[in-house]
């Protein structure tokens, strides 16, 4: 916006000086500028103006981010600093503060005086929208601050990494899915023997993986690779990359290949790593469990949506771990993100920080059989099965009112029938 603003000074100066003239302006005595004094005078309160409240807005964003930081967590400043009105705020003030300031150096008074209307008239218009903007400004800072505000704004984050990550929905047919997803008929027998890994050059998180590179190095040159990391993991400089079969074709340009093929950093992020988009709603919710905060209504409202994108993801087709080339030939195996994964990094810490909330309790097993309602493998089943029964075993020492358990108690036996767990229902209902 900067740029523009400074091209946008150069193409009205000259228009002003080499094109138009501007007489007409000049005939509306209210509006026009007679003199270089008032000219520069207008020109310098409006870029004066413009600078203080890019300072005073830079000063809410800071106290937004301190507030959303120690209420929401540090790692959702992210979402905050990626907030496109916010840029799109500051970039106004300080675009239109550069403007006047280019045609500051322009106005000319005495014998050869240069007044430019239009582009004085411009500057006047982009004042009166600067106005506009810090009207909206305000209400976009304190909407923006408010919890449910944040958690939609994950929420989003969530479900375009989902899309992203997870693109295939059950009910396609082996032709269009492709050999993507052709099962495994495992490694070859000197695999352990003969391979040889490519180690990290440096420490940090693992932000990208380039799949779809290794899968050409991998095919092109007759190699397996097996991949020991995915995004989210943290891994010390040194440790094994990739594990390449056979070892012998390993040389410097593969290495560094492959090298490149992963994106490390020094924090996480969401481009690869659904579990990461998952953690944020759920560092809100422990957050709100807290004693110093007590506001169980947010961490419901966290488990809604993390409901929403497990049911979303439930519905769709995991990638298989074991990708295969165009001739059936197994060259790359992933370390893929598993339904499973996905749940408990859900719900294990809401469930540790909130077993003695009997609210929390009931809707995350309710969550669970909204869930149940959507999963057809039978892992899933398992999945959360086993997170039902630690809440529930969880609640049983942690709630004292007998009420209590017993409302937790009827929505476990819910879970257990949507989940086809009879077995564990009759010991239920037989006490």
């Amino acid at each position: 916006m900067v740029i523009f603003s400074v091209f946008l000074s150069f193409a009205t100066i000259y228009i002003d000086y080499r094109v138009i003239k501007t007489e007409w302006i000049e005939s509306f005595e209210w509006f026009a500028i007679h003199t270089p004094e008032g000219a520069r005078a207008l020109l310098s309160t409006v870029a004066g103006s413009m600078i203080t409240v890019a300072g005073v807005v830079f000063s809410i964003l800071i106290v937004a981010l301190t507030l959303a930081s120690s209420q929401f967590g540090p790692r959702l400043l992210e979402n905050f600093m990626r907030d496109r009105g916010n840029q799109v705020v500051l970039g106004t003030f300080i675009a239109t503060f550069v403007y006047c300031l280019l045609l500051l150096r322009t106005i000319r008074g005495g014998d050869s005086s240069f007044i430019p209307q239009l582009s004085v008239t411009v500057a006047l218009l982009l004042a009166i929208f600067s106005i506009s903007v810090f009207i909206y400004f305000i209400d976009h800072a304190a909407t923006s601050i408010q919890a449910s505000s944040v958690i939609n704004g994950a929420n989003r984050n969530l479900d375009n990494i989902i899309e992203e990550l997870f693109p295939e929905k059950i009910g396609y047919g082996r032709k269009d899915l492709g050999s993507w997803w052709i099962p495994s008929e495992g490694l070859p027998a000197d695999f352990r023997e003969e391979s040889r890994p490519v180690v990290a050059p440096s420490g940090g998180y693992v932000r990208v993986v380039d799949n779809h590179g290794l899968m050409d190095l991998s095919t092109s040159r007759n190699l397996i690779l097996k991949i020991e990391h995915k995004p989210g993991d943290f891994i010390v400089k040194g440790m094994p990359l990739v594990y390449i079969w056979p070892g012998h074709e390993i040389d410097d340009e593969m290495k560094s290949d492959i090298e490149g093929s992963f994106r490390l950093g020094k924090k996480r992020t969401s481009e690869q790593d659904a579990e990461y988009a998952i953690d944020q709603l759920v560092e809100i919710a422990v957050r709100a469990l807290s004693p110093g905060i007590n506001d169980p209504f947010t961490a419901i409202m966290c488990i809604d949506n993390l409901t929403s994108a497990l049911c979303k993801v439930a519905g769709r087709r995991i990638p298989s771990a074991y990708r295969y080339d165009e001739q059936n030939q197994l060259r790359v195996i992933a370390k893929a993100t598993s339904f499973a994964d996905l749940v408990d990094s859900s719900f294990h810490q809401i469930r540790q920080y909130g077993q003695s909330s009997a609210s929390v309790t009931i809707k995350l097993l309710e969550a669970i059989a909204m869930i149940a309602g959507a999963v057809s493998r039978e892992t899933d089943k398992e999945a959360l099965l086993r997170h039902a029964r630690m809440i529930k075993r969880g609640s049983d020492s942690a709630l004292p009112e007998e009420l209590d358990r017993k409302d937790v108690e009827d929505s476990y036996a819910k879970v257990l029938e949507l989940l086809g767990a009879k077995e564990n229902l009759d010991l239920i209902r037989n006490g």
